[in-house]
């Protein structure tokens, strides 16, 4: 298994989904009720392909690296307060994850630099299909908005993890580093919640939501 893959999959073990702007109605994802939408999984006979997989059928390979590590891109996690620092040795390389208390609700972070080139609008017509396949999988909100001027994805909904409901929010970006390098990277930002517990954590999970930024620096003056 590639490390673009291996990304992706650890990310589904925590979370499935990605959110827009607007409140979202945390209600409706207490139901096991699968729901139709746009962002609904396909229902072709042809058997999904997840971004990670999409990237590797491309040639694309991918290396995990640390957020704090990186000088030609800046990612930025905040922490609420009442969170921590959480390990955990299944996660790939370099990933960041926080938590408050012992479990949900947890945050995380991971970057991956790609090697390989590849249609980004196409790679991000897979972002969601990890989400969509999850157990029970039900959409709450989705976009394929740029995200901080990067092409993006993100879904939002609730699906069935070891006998609970789950709450979660995904974000997949593909941004560019900073010149001359110029350096393309896989970002996965992951918040994920119990469901019934979404509208509690609300406060917490909306701050990390909108803390969470991908900028690359500004070259200094001559």
């Amino acid at each position: 298994m590639t490390a673009s893959r291996a990304a992706v999959a650890a990310a589904v073990v925590l979370a499935c989904a990605g959110c827009g702007t607007e409140t979202p109605d945390y209600q409706a994802v207490w139901s096991t009720t699968s729901a139709t939408s746009s962002s609904a999984a396909p229902t072709t006979s042809e058997k999904p392909v997840p971004i990670a997989a999409y990237l590797e059928q491309s040639g694309v390979s991918g290396k995990p690296v640390a957020p704090d590590k990186l000088t030609d891109i800046t990612i930025s996690m905040p922490m609420p307060p009442g969170w921590h620092p959480y390990q955990n040795t299944n996660l790939a390389p370099g990933t960041r994850t926080i938590a408050k208390g012992d479990t949900y609700p947890t945050a995380m972070l991971m970057v991956f630099e790609l090697d390989g080139d590849f249609n980004i609008a196409d790679a991000l017509k897979h972002a969601n299909v990890d989400a969509q396949i999850s157990q029970n999988f039900r959409s709450l909100n989705s976009s394929n908005a740029p995200f901080d001027g990067f092409p993006s994805s993100m879904i939002e909904g609730s699906y069935d993890l070891n006998g609970a409901r789950m709450h979660s929010y995904n974000r997949i970006v593909i941004a560019t580093g900073a010149p001359p390098k110029n350096q393309r990277y896989l970002i996965q930002f992951t918040v994920t919640g119990f469901a019934d517990k979404a509208a509690e954590e609300a406060p917490d999970i909306e701050a990390a939501i909108k803390g969470f930024s991908v900028t690359v620096p500004k070259a200094p003056p001559r």
